[in-house]
């Protein structure tokens, strides 16, 4: 291709400034204005907003016909442009005072959203630590706009984008109530706003008032739907939601394919969430978003070489992220570096001190650590950040039975129950300290509870028997230790000490009833276990005196062989059935 060399009479002509056409020159910087932005190419667009409001002399709307922006809007474009390549460039408060007098619903929006990015902004310099900066935050600023706002607000002359960013602020001043209701609005006035979806979803507290609130029957609906269901712990609905959005044409979408990986990880299938996000990186390997997640993942399965893979790859992208920081702090935790862990999070927060994950993550280095007091006052933190993490009020009741304030201990662990009211372990943590508090009867349900969902730890059974033992509920404590052992035989798990003391109180239990053969299995595995060893023999010699006794024939309890018998019901089906039952009923009294 021949490049053309303009002719010497052009080049004159382009030479004499003051031959220029100012109207071309004008439909030329913003022809460059909107080609340089859809590049975003920053730097000049603001080159180019500033050349052209300059020319501000020649409006707009002359030069170019057949734009559908209202007349008000256009009259003011060439501040709206001006102020918009300040914005970009984060010169929020040099943006604001550029449209400061503008009039039209966009150019307020621009002015209004340019003053909260830059008190946001201050705010955030002005941190020192992150800790101090929540707790000491300046909210000046929010209350200034929301003055503002207030008034166009009651005049009914906020259009769907300012009742938008009206709602964020309320709820930046903890006014929840009026935030809904504003953002609500936002959303049936500009339905196609996913901000204003994504914001309303943090704030609905439950179900009940989810399925109070008037929304638009809009396709956006059920991103929406899914995202609060996970957030409030609804995890069969959310999961029913992103399989359908996967099954009908969303299969692609990495927002849907990272919302299944937080599904799995919510409902604590770790396997699949730790597939569903591998799967996620490969498709988007630059992705940074939700690897704090993943990483949590990855430190949970102890997969230390895949940890660190992942926080090299996660820095290669981006040194300054709060992920990055997140995934950074897991490694050197997961490697026992717990200053260096908590010096990342720090670092996160100081990029965001809204991060909730940072938060919660911190807390438990300060647990590691035994710095208490910086713990109480992370996982604090976390809570006012997200009330509805779990997460954070499970940290706060652990940190308090460190320090054996059981009341408050309780407080806490069963706002954590309430969030996660079908996980075992929040279940098992209040049954643990009912029974501190000597309060055994609450205990007692908590632990059956547990069991009844799972017991993902497999201490539930074991537990509740002690409690029957100590109780004097024998025909209950011998059905819970049989069903005990049953799931032990089952499940693979493993305590000499849990099974050795179960053995030994079935072996007194069926012994006392006579029931011999029961308690000649019990008693002679009692033998296997240091524990117990002693105590087995002297029941196998009792056994054996009685049963000479019986017969006049002398037996030998150490050659005797255990035979078929099995706890888990070769000769005691029916007793395992009807103790069970006992146990079960006595429950449901209670």
């Amino acid at each position: 291709m021949t490049s053309v060399s303009p002719s010497s009479d052009l080049k004159k002509k382009m030479a004499d400034v003051s031959s220029w056409d100012l109207k071309e020159v004008k439909r030329d910087i913003l022809k460059a204005q909107i080609e340089c932005s859809e590049r975003g190419l920053h730097h000049s667009v603001k080159w180019m907003a500033e050349l052209s409001h300059s020319l501000s002399q020649i409006k707009a709307k002359d030069i170019l016909p057949n734009v559908e922006e209202p007349e008000d809007f256009l009259s003011e474009l060439e501040q709206y442009t001006l102020a918009k390549s300040y914005f970009d460039l984060s010169e929020y408060r040099r943006a604001a005072f550029f449209v400061q007098d503008c009039r039209s619903d966009k150019a307020y929006f621009l002015h209004m959203y340019s003053l909260y990015k830059a008190g946001a902004k201050r705010a955030l310099e002005d941190a020192v630590e992150p800790i101090e900066a929540h707790c000491n935050k300046d909210n000046g600023y929010l209350k200034d706009l929301r003055s503002d706002l207030d008034k166009k607000y009651k005049a009914d002359e906020l259009d769907g984008f300012c009742l938008y960013l009206y709602g964020v602020v309320l709820k930046k001043l903890d006014l929840m109530k009026e935030a809904l209701d504003v953002l609500v609005k936002a959303i049936q006035v500009e339905p196609l706003h996913w901000g204003a979806w994504q914001e309303l979803s943090l704030i609905i507290p439950d179900r009940e008032m989810l399925n109070n609130i008037e929304l638009p029957d809009h396709w956006l609906k059920q991103f929406f739907l899914g995202q609060t269901y996970l957030e409030l712990q609804i995890i069969d609905k959310a999961l029913n939601i992103y399989q359908d959005l996967i099954n009908n044409g969303f299969s692609n979408s990495t927002y849907v394919k990272a919302q299944m990986a937080l599904v799995h990880h919510h409902n604590t299938d770790v396997d699949s969430a730790m597939k569903a996000f591998a799967d996620l990186q490969k498709v988007d390997p630059y992705r940074l978003e939700n690897m704090d997640i993943y990483s949590n993942l990855l430190y949970v399965k102890d997969m230390r070489v895949e940890l660190a893979c992942l926080a090299h790859h996660c820095c290669d992208i981006d040194n300054y992220k709060t992920e990055t920081c997140c995934v950074i702090g897991n490694y050197y935790s997961l490697r026992g570096q717990h200053e260096k862990a908590v010096l990342y999070f720090q670092r996160a927060l100081k990029l965001n001190p809204n991060y909730l994950s940072a938060w919660t993550l911190m807390g438990h280095e300060y647990m590691e650590l035994k710095n208490t007091n910086a713990a109480i006052q992370s996982y604090r933190t976390a809570t006012e950040v997200n009330p509805r993490d779990y997460r954070a009020w499970y940290g706060l009741g652990q940190t308090y039975e460190i320090l054996k304030m059981y009341s408050y201990c309780l407080y806490y662990y069963m706002k954590a129950q309430v969030l996660r009211p079908n996980d075992s372990r929040m279940v098992m943590a209040l049954g643990e300290v009912y029974e501190k508090l000597e309060r055994l009867q609450e205990a007692k349900k908590c632990y059956w509870k547990a069991h009844a969902l799972g017991d993902m730890e497999g201490l539930a059974l074991i537990k509740l028997a002690r409690l029957f033992e100590r109780l004097g509920e024998d025909d209950q404590a011998a059905a819970a230790f049989t069903e005990y052992l049953s799931e032990v035989e089952r499940r693979g798990v493993y305590s000499t000490e849990d099974q050795s003391s179960a053995y030994r109180f079935l072996a007194n239990y069926h012994l006392k009833r006579g029931n011999l053969e029961e308690a000649f299995f019990a008693a002679q595995k009692c033998t296997e276990y240091d524990e117990t060893k002693e105590e087995g023999k002297a029941l196998l010699r009792e056994m054996s005196r009685r049963e000479s006794t019986k017969t006049g024939i002398r037996n030998d309890p150490e050659s005797a062989s255990a035979g078929p018998y099995s706890i888990s019901g070769c000769s005691t089906p029916v007793l395992r059935q009807v103790t069970m039952n006992l146990f079960a009923s006595q429950i449901d009294k209670e």
